[in-house]
């Protein structure tokens, strides 16, 4: 691709990575890609070493270089996974099970497809060259060459039992991303997030209310439905970031990322534990959501469950590690088999494709998610 010099340029770019994505789908042909910026909740830094100094409106008010490269890269994560979602969802389109799920998943890729479209204006707009470049390369990298930035972003999205693991879990974790970064001391950012968050929320919805339909129509049977859990769940926690993170703790102390509680939480932050905090949090409000669901599941069968901190992780300090869904310590030499065992493998697959061209297995919308 030819270098860019403007966001007129990189809007080029996004037309062209749309029509090769496949993704010019009727649902989302007309829809008008725009910049949305909502209020700041105080124009002052939250926290960190410049707390009670007024928010940065430009990149070079940040006073160190350290910083603006920090803050480069937060933005640079968080618009590669919203066109890595898109590309791992690009064709459920044509397995859709109903008029409606469709038109769900056009909004949610249209709201990913705009959100990605934010990050780039950040980019091109206040970073100069660097960010223009990086801007780029937001749509130069493909999920189905797993070579984006994230692990659970380069992960396959075969169906829509995927779809709604995946929205109900890795969107949520993409919440509190963003929830974090709405307290940011550099305020075009923290402007962003509001906009966003209002979108993501219908993405989280449909992920809760679609396990929620499946597990009562009763008709995939939860062994499979756990399997994909343990399939998105460990790649959800790795996205917190690694243990007693260095980053995560200037990023604080710079004022750049707050806790996800930032507004209520009274209590000085623990620097060496930013990252294993958020998790916690994520943890506990994905607990609450199953608890929900496995209220539909009869008392004689087994509940779905989160999986273990310690399962299947690939960063942090029980990465690569044979642990099983109870965190137990497995021989290195059977994990394999308990990997095949418990995650979707050819004749789970094979079984649940069967299903999903049945029209029973997801049963009737409800009006409230409870997301």
């Amino acid at each position: 691709m030819a270098r860019i010099s403007t966001f007129d340029d990189w809007v080029g770019l996004f037309d062209m990575w749309r029509t090769e994505m496949g993704v010019d789908h009727p649902y989302i042909k007309n829809y008008h890609f725009e910049v949305k910026y909502g209020d700041l909740e105080t124009d002052e830094v939250e926290f960190g070493a410049f707390k009670g100094r007024k928010k940065w409106e430009r990149v070079a008010q940040i006073p160190d270089q350290r910083m603006r490269d920090a803050l480069l890269n937060y933005i640079v994560y968080q618009g590669d996974t919203e066109f890595a979602s898109v590309e791992q969802q690009r064709f459920l389109f044509n397995t859709a099970p109903s008029e409606y799920d469709a038109a769900s998943l056009a909004r949610i890729m249209t709201e990913e497809m705009r959100h990605g479209w934010q990050m780039s204006h950040l980019l091109v707009t206040y970073f100069g060259d660097s960010g223009k470049l990086e801007a780029q390369k937001l749509l130069e990298r493909r999920a189905f060459q797993k070579n984006r930035l994230l692990g659970s972003f380069n992960g396959d999205t075969e169906n829509w039992l995927d779809l709604f693991t995946y929205t109900q879990f890795i969107d949520r974790d993409g919440k509190f991303q963003l929830g974090m970064l709405r307290h940011s001391g550099f305020a075009p950012l923290a402007r962003s997030m509001g906009p966003m968050l209002k979108e993501e929320s219908y993405h989280l919805g449909t992920g809760n209310n679609g396990m929620l339909r499946i597990v009562k129509a009763g008709v995939i049977p939860l062994s499979i439905v756990q399997k994909y859990i343990n399939k998105w769940v460990p790649t959800a926690y790795d996205l917190f970031g690694t243990d007693h993170s260095g980053s995560a703790h200037w990023a604080y102390t710079w004022g750049l990322k707050g806790r996800y509680d930032e507004s209520e939480n009274q209590q000085p932050a623990d620097l060496d534990f930013m990252n294993e905090y958020a998790r916690n949090l994520y943890i506990r409000e994905c607990q609450g959501l199953l608890d929900r669901i496995n209220k539909l599941v009869p008392e004689d069968r087994p509940k779905l469950f989160l999986p273990d901190l310690k399962f299947n992780r690939s960063i942090g300090d029980y990465a690569n590690q044979p642990f099983d869904l109870q965190g137990h310590l497995l021989p290195a030499e059977q994990f394999p088999a308990y990997l095949e065992a418990h995650l979707p493998n050819a004749a789970d697959k094979e079984m649940l494709n069967g299903l999903l061209k049945g029209r029973e297995w997801l049963a009737e919308r409800e009006l409230k998610t409870g997301a």
